[in-house]
Formats: C-alpha cells, structure tokens, sequence
C-alpha cells in the first residue's frame, strides 16, 4: 500500500517536471502562492520541516532524492505532531484516510511544486474531508526517504483536529 502511495506521488512529480521540487525564483508576487499555511497552536511549522536538507543524485535523467535531516526534524521523530496543511487526496471519494499534506496551497494540479521538505504523507485513522481550506492534522511522525523515493515524512494514526 505504502509503496502505491509512494509511486502516485514520484508520479505527479515526474508529471510536473519538478521532481527535483525546486521552488520557481523568477515568479511576481501576482502569481505567488509561496505562503504556507499556518502553524498551528503547539504545533509543528512547515520552517522546520523544510530545515531538512534535500540529498540529489542523478541517474539516467532520473534524480533520485533522500533526506538529511535537521536535529529539530530529528526530534520529532515517533512523536505526535500537529501540522497545518492542504489536503492532496489520493483516494476517490470526498473523505481520505490516505492523502498528501501539503505546506503550500496547490494553485494547479499541473504547476505543482512540492519539495519533499513540502509535503507529509497521511494515514488517517479516520476519513478527512477535502476541501480547499486549511486542515490541522494530528499523527505519529516517522521519518522516511531512505530508499530515495524523495517522500521524507509520513503522519501515521493520524486524525482531523481543525477547529478543536
């Protein structure tokens, strides 16, 4: 299951053409979306995940990534966190319990530019509403990305916690 999740996003990165997930330095501040969502009260800030330096190396036109991560990054692993983010489904219905939180608002679905510092995969205990809004979701941490499929972190036993 973790390994189909894993390909669908190696997918809609290699769809985009940004699998190195480099933000673009050349956008004006009408197109810039480049805000992410808030940190939540007592929560973990989006700067701390993108504190994780991202390893490349390239291979037959293809770049293959993995973290090294930060000692705050580090702290957090097995630990419960509380993360604000956007909801990136990966299922078809209109709740998830396996989805992508994202730090930054997906302003198209072919311009999209997550780094791996950027995005956190979910495993939901309990199913998540997709909307456009900003979710807080609430999980165990683990830190992944050794084997270079550039996905750094996954929230397990996680659930929806907007709004308590």
């Amino acid at each position: 299951m973790l390994r189909i999740a894993s390909a669908i996003i190696l997918g809609l990165l290699a769809i985009t053409g940004t699998a190195s997930g480099q933000r673009p330095t050349d956008i004006s501040p009408s197109e810039t979306v480049w805000t992410p969502a808030p940190t939540p009260e007592g929560g973990t800030s989006w700067e701390t995940f993108e504190s994780t330096a991202e390893i490349q190396r390239l291979v037959d036109g293809l770049i293959y990534s993995k973290p090294d991560f930060s000692p705050a990054v580090k702290a957090l692993s097995g630990k419960k966190v509380k993360v604000n983010g956007y909801v990136l489904p990966l299922q078809t219905s209109d709740k998830q319990t396996h989805f992508v939180l994202l730090a930054y608002p997906p302003d198209c679905p072919f311009h999209l530019n997550p780094a791996p510092t950027q995005f956190i995969e979910v495993l939901s205990s309990s199913p998540v509403e997709v909307d456009d809004d900003v979710r807080t979701i609430e999980g165990i941490l683990e830190l992944t990305g050794e084997d270079e499929s550039g996905i750094f972190y996954r929230m397990v036993n996680s659930q929806d916690v907007t709004g308590t």
